[in-house]
Order: structure tokens, then C-alpha cells, then sequence
């Protein structure tokens, strides 16, 4: 069992860990016995060094509680081909995340593809003439933010042209290309995707659950504002509206086509009060926190949320994602799609 040792990652890893081996399964942490006050001890490193110790103390499956790219450890580590027919592994691969965690690229698929409801977008590069880009587009206000990013980090609604020019000049300090978007008014929800598994054999959505309460416009990070305090899963009323299972049919063909191996979650807005949702955000591992851990009772993610709706607590979440688990072998094999 293994995840990232990342601040950002630490409290679900240590969620994830506690919570599957208060269940009965034997987990492997870098300590024998980590304090449940502490998310230190719980999580093996995403170093070579440290997947090696994992397995070397008998691990069999590896949860990647992390983003990971080609030169990933789990890609590249030779020390781990002989384990790679065997050893399990819950995460997305790679080759996958380095493809498709670039917010340009997996838009400018989508669209070419067709069949998806995406709002109108500009990239801005470094040597660009900013001034004339700011010119060309028609309406105000608009969303800047990184092309590679997590949470809200760097996404911020601008107004004018002079706003939005400072807050690219920003992000230029962080990254060569931004990408800008119309702002979208209306409703958010996020929807989580499952993958096939022995139950199912196909892409399926759990219920969207509705976001409020933004800050400026844009949802604020989870480790900021509790998502219980900003999120609900979407009532059987609400789903009557059609709009709602249109946007969870593309949710599920955008997972089916980038061949997702574990759960993803689709960031969805309305344009306006009432009109059709867009997708805006493609978000390849989410976070999964949840309740479980002395003190931690009122903790959720809101993939956690979403499984409520269907019925599953916390630990039956993480038993059906173990479940789902695929090779290393497989995850290294893995070919971009589009």
C-alpha cells in the first residue's frame, strides 16, 4: 500500500490507510503503528526508494495517492520490472496523467472529437503580445489559470483587460503558457467517474454534487473551506432537470475515451442560471479524505459525497477502488488514446 508522502496528499493517505486497516486488510506503513492524530508514518514516499521498502515489506497493492508522470518510479524503476506482472496498483497511469493532467491539451481533444459542452478558451504563451490577445476577446469577465494545476492554485476570475493582464503576468512566474476561459455564471457540480470493474463493465457516474458559496467566483480549495460546508450531493428533484444526466453521459465519455484506471472527477458549470452545464476541469486524481480517523469524524472529499449518494460509506468507497485496482505491468503498458 503505498502513497505519496506530500503535504497536500498526507491526511487522505493517512484516511485511506487507517480506514482499510480498521476494515480488516492488512496495510503496510512506513511505521508499525502510526498515532491516528498524525498523518506522519502512513505513507511510504513516491521515491524508488521508498515504493522498493513498501514492497520489499510484502505489499501487493500500491495506492498512488499522488499525481505521477512518465518519469514516474512507477514507470521507469527497473528494480521493479520483476514485481510489475504482479503487483497491484490503484491510480491512473503515467502515461496517462502526462497527457491529459494539461488542461489545453485534453480541451483541444475534446473539441476536435466533438460531442462535448466546453466553454470558449484562449492559450496565452510568454512571448505573446498580450495587449492585442486582450483586445480579441469579446466578453468580460474571464478565468485565467495554470495549464497544469491543483485546486483553485492560480485560478482567478478577472473583469477587465487590465485584471486579467496582471494576472497573467503572475502566472508567467509559475508557467511559460496560461489558459484563459469564459467565466461561467451559473451552477457548479462536480461529477466523479468510476471505471469498469467485475460488477460493471462499463464507465458509470456516481450523483453530481453542487457546489456554492464560491469565493470571487471560483470554488475555494478543500484545505481551506471544508467541502461539507460548500458542497450536497444533488437531490432526486434536482435531477429531473435533463441537463444534469447530459452532462454525466459526457463525464462518462470523457473517462471511456482517456481509458481512466481509477476514479476521476469532472469540474461542470452552467453558463448561466438555467442553461446547460460546461466542463471546465478534468481532474485525473481526486482528492479522497474521509471520516474515519479519531477527530476526523466530519471529514469528506467530494468523491466521498458522491459515493454517499449511491449508497456507500467511506470505507465501502475504498474497498470498490482497491477493487478496481490494475498491473503494473498494465499501468506501464498504457498508450494515449487520443
Amino acid at each position: 500500500m503505498e502513497s505519496a508522502n506530500h503535504v497536500s496528499q498526507a491526511d487522505s493517505g493517512a484516511d485511506i490507510a487507517y480506514t482499510l486497516r480498521s476494515k480488516g486488510i492488512e496495510v503496510i506503513t512506513p511505521q508499525p503503528s502510526p498515532s491516528t492524530a498524525q498523518h506522519e508514518g502512513w505513507c511510504f514516499p513516491d521515491s524508488e526508494e521508498g515504493i522498493y521498502s513498501a514492497i520489499a515489506q510484502g505489499a501487493t497493492h500500491l495506492w498512488v495517492n499522488t499525481i505521477v508522470f512518465s518519469s514516474h518510479p512507477l514507470q521507469t524503476a527497473s528494480c521493479l520490472d520483476s514485481y510489475a506482472p504482479a503487483l497491484r496498483v490503484v491510480g491512473q497511469p503515467p502515461g496517462l496523467v502526462e497527457k491529459f493532467d494539461d488542461k489545453m491539451y485534453l480541451n483541444d481533444k475534446l473539441r476536435q472529437r466533438g460531442g462535448f459542452t466546453l466553454p470558449q478558451s484562449w492559450v496565452v504563451d510568454e512571448g505573446d503580445d498580450l495587449d492585442v490577445l486582450l483586445q480579441s476577446i469579446p466578453n468580460y469577465p474571464v478565468v485565467g489559470k495554470p495549464v497544469r494545476g491543483r485546486g483553485s492554485h492560480g485560478v482567478q476570475v478577472c473583469h477587465t483587460p487590465s485584471e486579467l493582464k496582471g494576472h497573467i503576468e503572475s502566472l508567467f512566474r509559475e508557467s511559460p503558457v496560461v489558459l484563459l476561459e469564459e467565466f461561467l455564471s451559473g451552477e457548479e457540480a462536480t461529477i466523479t467517474v468510476m471505471p469498469p470493474s467485475l460488477d460493471r463493465a462499463e464507465y458509470w457516474s456516481m450523483p453530481p454534487v453542487a457546489r456554492f458559496n464560491h469565493d470571487q467566483g471560483i470554488a475555494p480549495y478543500n484545505g481551506t473551506v471544508a467541502v461539507t460546508a460548500n458542497s450536497r450531493v444533488v437531490t432526486k428533484e434536482e435531477m429531473q432537470d435533463q441537463s444534469y444526466e447530459e452532462m454525466m453521459r459526457q463525464c462518462e465519455e470523457v473517462a471511456s475515451l482517456i481509458k481512466a484506471t481509477a476514479a476521476i472527477r469532472i469540474d461542470v458549470r452552467r453558463f448561466r442560471h438555467g442553461s446547460k452545464f460546461a466542463i471546465f476541469d478534468v481532474n485525473m486524481k481526486p482528492n479522497m479524505t474521509g471520516p474515519g480517523r479519531p477527530g476526523r469524524e466530519d471529514q469528506a472529499s467530494l468523491t466521498a459525497m458522491a459515493a454517499a449518494g449511491c449508497g456507500w460509506d467511506y470505507p465501502t468507497l475504498l474497498q470498490n477502488i482497491l477493487d478496481g485496482s490494475s498491473t503494473l505491468e498494465t499501468f506501464r503498458q498504457y498508450r494515449a488514446p487520443l
